[in-house]
This record gives C-alpha cells, sequence and structure tokens, in this order.
C-alpha cells in the first residue's frame, strides 16, 4: 500500500483562495465583560445577495470530540445596513445558521454573545476561538481569509501567537482594543488569547530561532513572575526539542500559561502555542511543579506531533466533519512518552522522579482489566465516547488509555531500536525522520498514515514493525507493555510505601495527588471522605460485591479515615481475618469483609544490575544546558 502523504499549506501563509476573498472577515472579540462570564463578538462577513449558510466550529482539534460550545453561543444577531435580518438554524446540523441576504448588500454584520463558566476569573480569561467564530459554511476553513481584534478590559495583558498590527507592548501592557493581522479561519482557531490584570511574558532561550516567550497570567500578582529555576528549565526544553526533532515548524512560539484555583486546568495544544492551565501554585516550587512537570513539554511536542505531523483521518479540512481518531497512540501517545523524557531531559524533574512516575503510570495499566476485552486502538478510535466519563467501573470500560498505552509502547520501540544497534541509534533517529520532514517550516500540516510510521521506523533499523505494532495497538493485550521498561534496565515492582514521588505529589494537594492509594491492594479507589469511585474488576474489593458510589463510614469497628484504612491493610498481611467494612449505599447501611493479606503495595521501579540502562540514557539532555 503507498504510503499517503499529503502537504497542506499553512494558514498563516493564507491559500490563494484566502487571498482571493476581499475583504476578509472581521471579528472583535470583545472580552472586557469576562469577569462577568460573557464574551462578545462583532463580525462582519463579505456576502453577496441570496441564502448564506453560516456555522461556528464543532469538532475542536486537540479535544478529538465534537466540544464546540454552540449551546452558550447567545444573542445572535444579524443586520445588513443597520436592518435586523431574520435567521434560522439547520433543523439538523445545529451549528449552522441561515440568512437570506438582502439585494445590494456585500457585508453582513453579526453580534454574537458567549456564556463562559470556565478558563476565567475575576483576574484573567482565555479565548478559545470557537465559543465566537463565525464564517460560511461547507468551505474549507484554511481558504477563509479573517482578520482578528480583541479588547480586554483597561491594563490587562494579551499572550497569544497572532501577530499584532498596532505596536502592543507586552512589557506594558494597557487594555483596550489589540489589532492582528489577517490568518484564516484554520490557523484564528488554532491561535487562543490568554489575558490578564497580572501578567507577564518572557523570552526564552534567546539564542533559538525563532524566538520562543512564555506569557502568564494569574489570579495573584506575585504568581505571574515565574521563578528564574523554572525559566531556565523552559529555556533547556526549547533547547531540547531542537535536538530530538531537528526542525521546528513555526513562526513564533508562545507558551500560554494561566496560574488559578478558579479558572481551571488545561493542556491544549496549539501550532504556535498551546493553551496550559494548573492551579495558582502550580509552579510555585519544585514539588508542587512535579505533578505539572510533563505539561508544557507535552503540549509543545505537540506542535510537531499532532499540529505539523498529523493522522490523515484526523485532519478534517473542516470543523464540522468527524476527527477520526485511530491513531491517537500515535498523535497522543508518542507525545506523552516524549513529553516526560523531554521534562527530565530539562530539568523540569529528575531522572528518578521520571522513573517513579513511569513507575505509578505503568502499574496503573497493569492492573486494568478491562484490557482484556479492548484494545489501545479501540481507545483511540472511541476516544470522542470515552472522554469525560463516569470513573465508575472505569478499569473495566477503560478510557483514554492510548495516552498511557501509547507512553509505553513508544518506550518499547526506543529501547528496542537501541538493544538492536548497541544504542548506536535511538527513537531519535526516527523523530527527526518523522517529525524533522521537511526541515524548518511554518506550521504547516503534513499527514500521514500507519504505513509511513513503519517504513520511517526500517530507516532507523530493519525490523517487523508492522507486527511490532500490530501486537500492542490493535490486539487486547490482558497485561501492559512492560518491555522498554525491562529493555530499559529495570523492572516494575510493588513496595509497602509509596516511591518518593508519589509521596511529593500527594503532599501538595494538587489535581493529581488526590485519594488514597489502595488501588494495588484491596481494589478500591476512594477519597478522604471515603466515598468510593471505582472498584477494581476481579480484585479484592470486588469480590467482596463492594461498589462505586459507597462511602465507607467504618473500617474494623473504628470511623473511617484514610489512617485507619491503611492500617487495618497493614495489620491484616499474612493473617486470615477479614477487613471489615461498613459502608453506606444511598440512603442504607451494608456490612462487607475483604479477603486480602498482601499489605500495602505501591509501584516502583528497581534497577537490573548487569543490564544497559537504557531508561537513563533516554533521559540525558541531548543539548548542552545553559
Amino acid at each position: 500500500m503507498p504510503i499517503r502523504t499529503a502537504v497542506l499549506p499553512l494558514t498563516l501563509l493564507l491559500s490563494t483562495a484566502a487571498f482571493a476573498q476581499t475583504p476578509p472577515i472581521q471579528i472583535t472579540a470583545d472580552l472586557s465583560e469576562a469577569p462577568r462570564k460573557l464574551y462578545h463578538a462583532e463580525i462582519d462577513l463579505p456576502v453577496k445577495p441570496g441564502p448564506v449558510t453560516l456555522t461556528t466550529p464543532k469538532w475542536i482539534p486537540g479535544n478529538h470530540r465534537p466540544t464546540g460550545p454552540v449551546d452558550d453561543i447567545t444573542g445572535v444577531v444579524f443586520t445588513a445596513n443597520g436592518q435586523i435580518l431574520p435567521w434560522r438554524r439547520d433543523d439538523v446540523d445545529l451549528y449552522q445558521f441561515h440568512v437570506t441576504v438582502p439585494a445590494g448588500v456585500t457585508t453582513l454584520h453579526a453580534h454574537l454573545d458567549c456564556i463562559v463558566t470556565n478558563r476565567i476569573s475575576q483576574k484573567m480569561a482565555v479565548l478559545e476561538w470557537e465559543k465566537l467564530l463565525l464564517y460560511p459554511a461547507n468551505t474549507p476553513v484554511k481558504d477563509i481569509a479573517i482578520q482578528p481584534s480583541v479588547t480586554v478590559p483597561p491594563n490587562w495583558g494579551i499572550g497569544t501567537a497572532l501577530t499584532p498590527t498596532d505596536g502592543y507592548d507586552p512589557q506594558h501592557p494597557k487594555g483596550g482594543t489589540t489589532h492582528y493581522a489577517a490568518t484564516t479561519v484554520e490557523q484564528l482557531e488554532d491561535s487562543p488569547i490568554i489575558t490578564g490584570e497580572y501578567f507577564h511574558e518572557f523570552a526564552l532561550a534567546p539564542e533559538v530561532t525563532p524566538k520562543h516567550y512564555i506569557d502568564v497570567v494569574a489570579d495573584a500578582a506575585e504568581d505571574s513572575d515565574l521563578r528564574p529555576a523554572l525559566l531556565s528549565e523552559l529555556s533547556n526544553l526549547v533547547r531540547e526539542t531542537g535536538e530530538a526533532y531537528n526542525s521546528r515548524h513555526y513562526n513564533v512560539y508562545h507558551f500560554l500559561l494561566t496560574l488559578s484555583d478558579v479558572a481551571g486546568g488545561e493542556g491544549l495544544e496549539h501550532g504556535q502555542s498551546s493553551d496550559n492551565g494548573v492551579g495558582e501554585k502550580g509552579f510555585s516550587d519544585d514539588a508542587h511543579q512535579l505533578a505539572e512537570s510533563d505539561l508544557l513539554a507535552h503540549e509543545f511536542t505537540h506542535s510537531w506531533n499532532g499540529k505539523y505531523r498529523r493522522p490523515f483521518n484526523l485532519y478534517q479540512t473542516d470543523f464540522e466533519k468527524m476527527q477520526q481518531g485511530s491513531l491517537l497512540w500515535v498523535y497522543e501517545g508518542m507525545t506523552q512518552y516524549l513529553g516526560n523524557v523531554l521534562a527530565a531531559r530539562s530539568g523540569l524533574k529528575s531522572q528518578a522522579q521520571y522513573r517513579d512516575v513511569l513507575a505509578m503510570s505503568a502499574a496503573n495499566l497493569d492492573n486494568k482489566p478491562g484490557r482484556e476485552w479492548r484494545s489501545t486502538e479501540d481507545t483511540a478510535i472511541a476516544a470522542s465516547i470515552l472522554r469525560g466519563g463516569n470513573p465508575a467501573w472505569a478499569n473495566w470500560k477503560r478510557g483514554q488509555d492510548y495516552y498511557q498505552e501509547g507512553e509505553l509502547l513508544w518506550l518499547d520501540a526506543d529501547t528496542l531500536i537501541r538493544k538492536l544497534t548497541n544504542n548506536k541509534k535511538s527513537l531519535t533517529d526516527f523523530h527527526r525522520i518523522f517529525l524533522g520532514k521537511g526541515g524548518n517550516t511554518g506550521p504547516l500540516i503534513v499527514t500521514y498514515n500507519r504505513e509511513e510510521l513503519i517504513a520511517h521506523l526500517n530507516q532507523v533499523v530493519k525490523y517487523d514493525w508492522a507486527t511490532f505494532l500490530h501486537d500492542r495497538v490493535d490486539k487486547p493485550n490482558p497485561r501492559a507493555d512492560l518491555s522498554g521498561i525491562e529493555q530499559g534496565g529495570y523492572k516494575l515492582v510493588y513496595t509497602d510505601k509509596p516511591n518518593p514521588s508519589e509521596r511529593t505529589i500527594a503532599s501538595t494537594g494538587g489535581r493529581r495527588g488526590g485519594g488514597i492509594n489502595v488501588w494495588y491492594s484491596i481494589g478500591i479507589r476512594v477519597n478522604a471522605e471515603g466515598l468510593i469511585s471505582d472498584v477494581r474488576w476481579a480484585g479484592p474489593a470486588d469480590k467482596a460485591k463492594l461498589a462505586p458510589g459507597q462511602k465507607i463510614i467504618a473500617v474494623n469497628g473504628r470511623i473511617f479515615s484514610a489512617d485507619t484504612l491503611k492500617s487495618a491493610i497493614k495489620e491484616a498481611k499474612g493473617k486470615t481475618e477479614p477487613i471489615h467494612l461498613i459502608l453506606q449505599s444511598d440512603t442504607f447501611v451494608t456490612l462487607a469483609d475483604i479477603d486480602y493479606h498482601e499489605g500495602e503495595r505501591y509501584p516502583s521501579l528497581q534497577r537490573v544490575e548487569g543490564t544497559p540502562a537504557y531508561l537513563d540514557d533516554i533521559t540525558k539532555p541531548l543539548a548542552s544546558q545553559k
């Protein structure tokens, strides 16, 4: 089967068809009422008399599902020559609006409001453009020219990869309206805005071209002034990507970072920027940073893997067609692997922390019974229905496992290449071919399929890569792919104490450190209040007939607490007496006995002496650190 590869011109360079559209759509996004949870847009669309169908985005790149917020778009009014025009929503495609343009009219004006309840606070706001975009339906979005402006409250700064045309100075933000260069609808959708009262922009790795920045907004002034150590590590990240991928596919790159306990978390890739949201103290010190250490590296890597090299069936010419997810184990899985590796190479976390976190991820996958019936590929194909699911029996259902499964898969490939070549080659050689294709470019989209992946892997080292991928991706595998860890000189083990990184993450109370870890012992996910969210299929708690949604009231006759539960697990080790629970189920109280006697179990990686430590080689810096 021939390799299917298509190069699609970058929207920043405006396609011929977009240039031919005169004038471009004019859109002003008004975020001045962001603290009131409202955005507004004034849009002027070039039109011809007669029926016109306009649309808002439905399938949002990076979300892998139809998350366009059409239900929050309100206050829609169309006018021409000062007269209000009637409109009708399409009966089938609810994202489309039908308007009849009167004779003699060449510009249709639209007003939109959007109700925004997340990624927003009294001090900041984030605009992903699907909230306000309106453009001609059934037209390739790379062919629709558009010129944006953005209005923000007084003295608020703006972070974006869009090019300002009116002398905007990020070091002295004044708020008000900023105008940007014309682009296309495809590229505008790929160019988010962050804005806030407490704003800073920092240059990164100043010797590297093109230029890189991190733009920060926070709910408190002191939080937006990032630590010098973090800025140094992010500069290292910029340098490391150059060495790892041997290319750059953007004209400028902006890390957009919001620090807020109110605005919510986010990690969304874009070609020339990334939208990243963590808690207020998410990067305040090394301890808090650990849980978030791969976020910026992951989203940055997507500029190469996902935005530039994109699965042929995931890329669509507009935002209305379904994005097919069968290759998300490359798009997201390889990025998951690279994000963690680059974080270690850059100093965002240590090599030991990398191994600790890898152990936690691998153990989670290896104790997920749903893998007995659902393949990794199916978690990717079904991505749009698996995101945001209920945690009840999630281990049997499975979720977006193509992230972590992909991480283990590509670690397996990396260590296998090293093993086959006596460590003379690695997955980096593959990345320089696959992600570096075409050399330095602007933000193009170059599609690929599985056959191209296999061909590029064979360029690095001859092997039966087709079978390698088929066996690990297409088939249900009852156990996780631990070959990469083992080929890397380590093995997954379970000890009676959490590894150092697990303890650090738990101590900070961040979004990734909640809950009481008894998953690998009695087999439940339970929070500090005793509420059970999931029960491991065929595990000890499942055999005792526990269920998600129950609340543990007492353990062995004592009121529930994290310490009480862990003590009961310790005390039962090597004995015959079960662990006695009193449970609340809805309005009923029940009793359960868990027959478990193996003590506490926490995942860790243990070095296998006498074997090559490829795992350590993988996480060593490739670039010179400054």
